[in-house]
C-alpha cells in the first residue's frame, strides 16, 4: 500500500512538472524539466499550506501558486499566470489522454484543479 502511494505521488508529480515545463518552455524559453518538477513540488506544498482557509483559501492558494512560478521563472506576474494557465491546459490534456487510453484514474500534483 505504501509503495502504491509513493508511485502514485511520483507519477502525479512528474505529470504536474511536465505541465509546468511545457508552459514555461512556451513563455520563457526555459527548458529544464527538473526545474519544473521542483517548481511543481514547491507549488503543491504552498497550495496545501493556504488552501484550507475558509471562503478565500482557494483564491489565496492560486495567487501563492502563481507566485511560486513567478519566483522560479523569469518574467513577471503576467508571465507566471500564463505559464500556470498553459501548465493547467497541458496537464489536463495529458491526463485526459493517459486516463482515456489506459483507464489509470491518476491526477497531477503541483498543478491545481487538474
Amino acid at each position: 500500500m505504501v509503495v502504491g502511494a509513493i508511485v502514485s505521488f511520483v507519477v502525479a508529480l512528474l505529470i504536474g512538472g511536465l505541465g509546468i515545463y511545457l508552459g514555461a518552455a512556451f513563455v520563457t524559453d526555459v527548458e529544464d524539466y527538473k526545474h519544473a518538477v521542483i517548481t511543481a513540488l514547491i507549488g503543491a506544498i504552498a497550495w496545501g499550506l493556504v488552501s484550507w482557509i475558509p471562503l478565500v483559501g482557494g483564491l489565496i492558494a492560486l495567487v501563492v501558486w502563481i507566485g511560486v512560478i513567478n519566483w522560479r521563472y523569469p518574467g513577471g506576474w503576467v508571465d507566471a499566470a500564463v505559464i500556470g494557465l498553459l501548465a493547467w491546459l497541458a496537464t489536463a490534456v495529458v491526463l485526459w489522454v493517459l486516463n482515456g487510453l489506459f483507464s489509470l484514474g491518476i491526477g497531477a500534483f503541483g498543478v491545481p484543479g487538474v
